[in-house]
């Protein structure tokens, strides 16, 4: 199911200096951690206090297009993910890392797959964790 509608969650970062190569740019590494610790906050806010502590998610695909540069003038940037679609057992994300007044530096895309850690494998989203991905 495509979703149109659902909120954006966003969340600063701090950047570090260790985050910068040589030339003073965001290590291209870097920028997937942000998208990580943005879709992890985000994962946070809706999971069901129910699920499982088993009941967990993986990344099965990430793809990034870099914008704008991100330098070591820069002290911080916002991490934004905002689901896009939704399966039985995966869901869509797009994602941004923006400077802090709003230009975008980079724009991602991801998937991620409900996963049982006990059975190790997939697993197919409940109503109560589907409806919760759109709060």
């Amino acid at each position: 199911m495509d979703v149109t509608d659902a909120p954006e969650f966003s969340i600063t970062c701090d950047l570090r200096w260790s985050d910068f190569d040589r030339l003073g740019h965001l290590n291209q590494a870097v920028y997937h951690v942000l998208a990580e610790v943005s879709r992890t906050a985000w994962m946070e806010t809706v999971r069901p206090a129910e699920l499982e502590r088993w009941e967990a998610f993986v990344l099965a695909r990430v793809e990034m297009d870099y914008r704008r540069e991100v330098d070591s003038t820069h002290k911080g940037v916002l991490a934004t993910t905002q689901i896009t679609r939704i399966g039985n057992s995966s869901i869509a994300c797009r994602q941004e890392i923006r400077h802090l007044d709003g230009t975008v530096a980079a724009e991602a895309h991801c998937v991620m797959v409900g996963w049982d850690a006990k059975a190790r494998g997939k697993r197919v989203f409940g109503e109560v964790e589907r409806e919760a991905f759109l709060r």
